[in-house]
This record gives C-alpha cells, sequence and structure tokens, in this order.
C-alpha cells in the first residue's frame, strides 16, 4: 500500500512505510532502507535532512537520512547501538528487521547545506550520516570539498566506499582519522587550513564542542555549522525562576514555573503543538518570538540565530526576562 501520511496536532505527519533492507556496515552500527509497499515516490528532502521513526514500544527517536535524494522510492539512514543511551538505538538493532513496518516522519531540514565556494566537512563516528549526504550534494554541483572523518578504527569508519567513490569522481580530498593507529583529529590544523572554506561538522559533542572553540580561537565562530544527535547535558531546561508567556494566536497568558517547560505549561493550557525529541535537538517546536529575551538551551541554532532573539525551541530554552510574547 502507499506511504499514507497522517496528520496530528501534536506530531509531525507521519508515513507508514516498509523495512527493505537492513544491513551491518561497521561494529555496532547498522544501515536501515525503507519504501512505499507499492513502491511509490516518498516525500523528497534535502541533504542534511532528518526523520522521526516512531519505534514499536512507542518511542519517537531522530536518524539523518544517508542516502541520495534523487532516489525517491526508498529512504536510508544508519544507527549506532548506543548501549548507555535512551533505548532508541538498542530496539533499532533488536526489534527491526526487514519485512516489517513502521512509521517515518516526513522529512524536515535544520542543517541545509548552504551555498558556498568550497566546504569542509568534519565527521566524527555515526555523524558521518548527514555528512555522505551533504558530499553528495557539493560534489554534483562540482564544489571542491574535503572530508576529515575520525572514529574508532579502519574497521568503524563507515561508508568508506562510498565516499572513496565520491572522491574519486569530484573535487574531493578525504583525510581518514583511525583513533586507535592516528590519535584525534587536529582541530586547529582543520581550523587553519579551511579559512575561507564553509565547515559542517556532526558527531560527538565533545568533537563539535572542541571544534567550536577552535573556530572561535581562530575568529570564524559565525561560519561553523552543528548538527547534535543528543541534547547538551548543560541544558538547564527546568529553570529556577517563574516567568509569563503570552499567547498572540490564542490569546491567552500562560504562567511557566519552575521544573516546567514553556512546552508543558502551553499544553496544560490546551493548546495543541507538535514536538518530537523534547531535547532540543529536532526542530519541532521551533516558535517565533515577538518580544522578550530568551535564555537558549537549544543544538540547533546558530549563534547568530540566537541572537536575533526571534525563534526558540519551547521543549528546552526559557525566558531570560519577566516574559515571553509568542507567536502561537
Amino acid at each position: 500500500m502507499p506511504a499514507t501520511l497522517l496528520s496530528s496536532t501534536l506530531t509531525v505527519p507521519t508515513q507508514l512505510l516498509r523495512v527493505t533492507a537492513v544491513q551491518e556496515i561497521a561494529p555496532g552500527i547498522r544501515s536501515f532502507e525503507f519504501s512505499a509497499a507499492d513502491g511509490s515516490e516518498l516525500p523528497e528532502w534535502t541533504p542534511g535532512a532528518h526523520v522521526d521513526v516512531h519505534l514499536p514500544s512507542g518511542k519517537i527517536r531522530q536518524y539523518s537520512l544517508c542516502g541520495d535524494p534523487e532516489h525517491r522510492s526508498v529512504y536510508r539512514i544508519a544507527v549506532l547501538e548506543v548501549c548507555e543511551g535512551r533505548g532508541g538505538s538498542a530496539e533499532m538493532h533488536r526489534a527491526v528487521a526487514a519485512g516489517g513496518e513502521l512509521r517515518l516522519g516526513i522529512p524536515r531540514n535544520d542543517f541545509p547545506v548552504v551555498p558556498a565556494p568550497a566546504y569542509v566537512f568534519v565527521a566524527g563516528g555515526i555523524g558521518i550520516t548527514p555528512i555522505l549526504a551533504m558530499i553528495r550534494e557539493v560534489a554534483a554541483a562540482g564544489r571542491p570539498w574535503k572530508l576529515v572523518y575520525g572514529a574508532r578504527s579502519e574497521a568503524h569508519l563507515a561508508f568508506r566506499a562510498e565516499l572513496d567513490s565520491l572522491a574519486a569522481t569530484s573535487w574531493g580530498m578525504i583525510t581518514y582519522v583511525p583513533q586507535d593507529t592516528a590519535g584525534h583529529m587536529d582541530l586547529s590544523q582543520i581550523v587553519r587550513d579551511s579559512a575561507g572554506q564553509s565547515v559542517y561538522c556532526c558527531g560527538p559533542g565533545p568533537l563539535m564542542d572542541a571544534l567550536g572553540s577552535e573556530m572561535r580561537a581562530q575568529g570564524r565562530h559565525t561560519e561553523l555549522r552543528l548538527e547534535r544527535f543528543s541534547a547538551d547535558l548543560v541544558q538547564v531546561r527546568e529553570g529556577t525562576e517563574s516567568f509569563r508567556v503570552e499567547l498572540s494566536e490564542s490569546g491567552l497568558t500562560v504562567d511557566v514555573t519552575p521544573g516546567t517547560s514553556v512546552l508543558e505549561a502551553i499544553r496544560a493550557a490546551g493548546v495543541a503543538v507538535a514536538s518530537s525529541c523534547e531535547m532540543g535537538i529536532c526542530g519541532t517546536c521551533e516558535t517565533r518570538v515577538i518580544a522578550g529575551e530568551i535564555e537558549h538551551h537549544d543544538s540547533i541554532l546558530t549563534e547568530a540565530e540566537r541572537a536575533a532573539g526571534n525563534v526558540m525551541m519551547i521543549c528546552v530554552s526559557r525566558a531570560s526576562s519577566a516574559g515571553l510574547v509568542l507567536a502561537r
């Protein structure tokens, strides 16, 4: 049957897809392919996009699409099993098999490729997933690109054959950094060598934090684009102060108390709001801010977007002023 879209007031639309392939591509990493049962085309997407995967247990997890956007009949993701995580990756590895069906959200992109003369991509471990699709697009456009890809060992470098093929047929260069034999990436050198080029990074939090610090030290922090797979450990979503939120569209005024997120307070007032991760990493609950100062705790917005102060992720971010006026 076709990929039927379902609408909901609290979640993004979903489509029921069949799991058509599951493959071990590196130790602890599996790729999953999804298609409509009747082979019909799936909603389009662009490199950097991710999808919500609705697991059999009811959990919803976000995974980057790493296939080819030109192939509209299939979505591909790759999942690293994280035993100490929140259980989503373990369920993907143990409960999802070829022939089964899952609901996937419509692709959303908070990490798009922005036009530039040249690109430098930095990937750590499973962070290669959005980067792979980005490189494919940049290579097709004939733009020069470099990739620095680190993993625990040579065996953990997923998608290596695809990456090598892209480098061989485009203006691309790849440096693999297996940690067990080569140590850590030289981030300072990467930043120095990337002058005049757009820098994209995805991977473990410490890698992205360190690269961000190095970009800042060299006066280039506004040129770095990041995507995180998990929320920052330093988030303080519950807050210690109460504040008031005015909803301009519904005409309601809501008090947000310590221990309650803006999202929870708005929902408690009877206003339906779409959300997914509720950790500030997926962008579903992004809300326009009309007035007030924001205390940002998301892992999506750039520093420039935070400074502009006109949007926030209401699942984790709060007011740093007495109140906020939101377009809800």
